[in-house]
C-alpha cells in the first residue's frame, strides 16, 4: 500500500518562562510557657456598688421565634400521587412585574387523597404567588400514600415552578 497523498504538519515552539518560587518565611514560634503581661489598667480589688433591680424597668423580650409547621412524620411505602397535574393561575401582578420563582408548599394529604392543611415553607412574599400555589394544590386531587398497603395520612412538600414565557 502506497501513500499517494504526503501531510505536512508544523509545530510551533513557544517559550515558556519559568515560574518564580518565592520562599515564606515560617511563622514564629510559639512561646512554651504563658507569660503573665503587667497591667496598671486592672485594679486588683473590684467591688460592686449594690443594686436596687426593684426600679428597673425591664427591656421588651425579643419576640418567640417563629413556629414553623408542626409536623408529624408519618412512615409510607408509596408517596401521595396527584390525579391531575398542579396548575397554578400565575398572578397578574407578578406576571406585570416578571417575578419568576418556586414556592415550596408542605401538605397533608389525607387517607382519601384530599389536602387538609397547607403551610408555606419558602415562598415569595407579596407577589401572590404563595396563595396561587396553596390554591392551586388544594384544587387537586391525590392517590393517597400507602403503607403496608393501606392508605394513609402524610405530609409532603411540593415545590410549584412559576416561570415566565418568552
Amino acid at each position: 500500500m502506497e501513500l499517494d497523498e504526503e501531510i505536512q504538519i508544523i509545530i510551533e515552539q513557544i517559550d515558556i518562562p519559568q515560574t518564580e518560587q518565592f520562599d515564606q518565611p515560617p511563622p514564629p514560634a510559639r512561646p512554651s510557657v504563658p507569660v503573665e503581661s503587667e497591667s496598671e489598667d486592672v485594679a486588683d480589688d473590684v467591688t460592686l456598688d449594690e443594686f436596687n433591680l426593684d426600679d428597673f424597668d425591664a427591656w421588651d423580650a425579643p419576640p418567640p421565634p417563629p413556629e414553623g409547621p408542626r409536623v408529624k412524620f408519618i412512615p409510607y411505602d408509596d408517596p401521595p400521587v396527584p390525579l391531575t397535574p398542579i396548575k397554578p393561575k400565575y398572578p397578574e401582578i407578578a406576571q406585570e412585574a416578571g417575578i419568576e420563582g418556586t414556592v415550596v408548599v408542605q401538605v397533608f394529604v389525607d387517607d382519601r387523597g384530599r389536602v387538609k392543611d397547607t403551610v408555606i415553607l419558602k415562598g415569595i412574599p407579596n407577589t401572590g404567588l404563595d396563595e396561587a400555589a396553596t390554591v392551586a394544590i388544594r384544587a387537586v386531587r391525590f392517590r393517597p400514600a400507602k403503607q403496608r398497603e393501606r392508605a394513609v395520612g402524610v405530609w409532603i412538600s411540593i415545590p410549584v415552578n412559576f416561570r415566565l414565557k418568552s
